[in-house]
């Protein structure tokens, strides 16, 4: 049996050690479960003890976490587990590239950054490409990145507009069967992406800026016969699509636009008669250049850590129904 490693980390005189403790140290105690280490803080020094391989794993972590303190960025135990479930996949990978790659939006209060490979991967796909589509469980960050970027690029006045869009499959987008005005009709449906919104910018602010038509909000119906120019397009929930409604979406594409389509192949609502046009895309676009496709898994999870149990338990479900 191969004796102990101990390696020892120099901290720099105005690190907060608070901040990169944790909460009742449990940043350290996180990963001391994790990779079966023995870990000490003590005044300006972190001790790490064990296994030589998870000793390396678990200074690159800390390290990142300093990173992440130097720029200003908090550091809470998801981090943490999100930095382990990164090296878990890719020993090598560059954690400061992935976690220090901040998307800027408006809100003080939040800082957005990428915590896996695959958000990532999306995040660098979104900046370089027209259309991207992102595929994969909930809980993936697909949205949320999608909006985040669109407000960033509607903050540094890279378009003029933001566009988001979701079919509002439970009613057939026949809404106007629906009791009330438009905003009472389709407000249901698009409450996930007014969270969204709300929560990277002031409440006061995104309602100025959707009144004077910066930001639009509307159900997939009402994109028909448009061309969409100067403008982040993001359409969410895009599995409950039909064929025809993908194809009509995606011919809006004007100039100076981007497109985010995202959503989850294992959860489409249509009828069983219906096709879903987000399934489709993937064979009818795959070799068509400017387009994108970036596909999750449930390791890329970052919701409460039970969801990523609870997806790949559905997962693992379905597999033995099918079986």
């Amino acid at each position: 049996m191969a004796e102990p490693t101990t390696q020892r980390l120099t901290l720099a005189s105005e690190v907060d050690l608070g901040a990169l403790l944790g909460r009742n140290d449990e940043n350290l105690r996180l990963l001391e479960a994790e990779l079966a280490l023995r870990i000490v803080a003590r005044g300006n020094e972190i001790t790490l003890r064990g296994d030589e391989r998870q000793v390396a794993r678990g200074a690159r972590i800390v390290e990142e976490l300093l990173a992440r303190l130097g720029a200003g960025l908090p550091v809470q135990a998801s981090d943490v587990r999100a930095a382990l479930r990164v090296l878990a996949d890719d020993a090598d990978a560059d954690l400061k590239s992935i976690f220090l790659d901040a998307i800027q939006v408006p809100s003080r209060k939040k800082q957005i950054t990428p915590k896996t490979l695959n958000q990532k991967r999306y995040v660098e796909a979104i900046r370089a490409h027209d259309v991207v589509v992102g595929i994969g469980p909930a809980g993936t960050g697909k949205s949320y990145l999608a909006m985040a970027m669109a407000v960033s690029a509607l903050t540094r006045r890279e378009v003029a507009r933001i566009i988001l869009t979701r079919p509002a499959v439970e009613a057939g987008e026949r809404l106007g069967f629906l009791p009330g005005d438009m905003y009472e009709k389709v407000h249901p449906y698009l409450r996930p992406l007014y969270d969204a919104l709300y929560d990277m910018m002031e409440p006061e602010k995104a309602a100025s800026m959707t009144e004077r038509g910066a930001i639009e909000i509307a159900p997939l119906a009402y994109m028909r016969g448009r061309t969409l120019n100067d403008a982040f397009i993001v359409l969410d929930e895009a599995q409950n699509t039909t064929s025809e409604q993908m194809k009509m979406f995606l011919t809006r594409l004007g100039f100076n636009s981007r497109m985010v389509i995202t959503g989850d192949i294992t959860q489409v609502d249509l009828p069983s008669t219906r096709a879903s046009g987000l399934i489709e895309i993937q064979s009818v676009l795959k070799s068509v250049a400017g387009i994108r496709f970036v596909y999750f898994t449930e390791k890329d999870v970052v919701r409460h850590e039970l969801v990523s149990e609870i997806v790949r338990a559905y997962d693992e479900w379905g597999r033995r129904r099918e079986a």
